[in-house]
């Protein structure tokens, strides 16, 4: 199964319970000064979390977020570990 397959997969399952898709945020987050990486797919959510304001895309969302893996950042490169640069 390709990478497409699966994402068109993820998509259609979400869609289909009714969630609407929201774009990723930026790998490095332009209005949190919190925040070094993106490090999940809630990263552009925060304001709305933190507050009563709503999103414009409604309370069921979901996303397909590229984040930054530090964990294990000293064993990237190695034949297990890799990452999203």
């Amino acid at each position: 199964m390709t990478y497409l397959k699966i994402r068109q997969a993820f998509n259609s399952f979400w869609e289909a319970r009714g969630y609407n898709e929201i774009s990723p945020a930026s790998l490095i987050p332009r209005d949190d000064a919190t925040t070094l990486f993106t490090s999940s797919g809630m990263q552009q959510l925060v304001p709305y979390l933190s507050s009563s304001q709503q999103h414009p895309s409604g309370r069921n969302l979901y996303d397909i977020q590229p984040c930054f893996r530090s964990g294990d950042i000293d064993e990237v490169g190695d034949n297990r570990h890799t990452t999203f640069f």
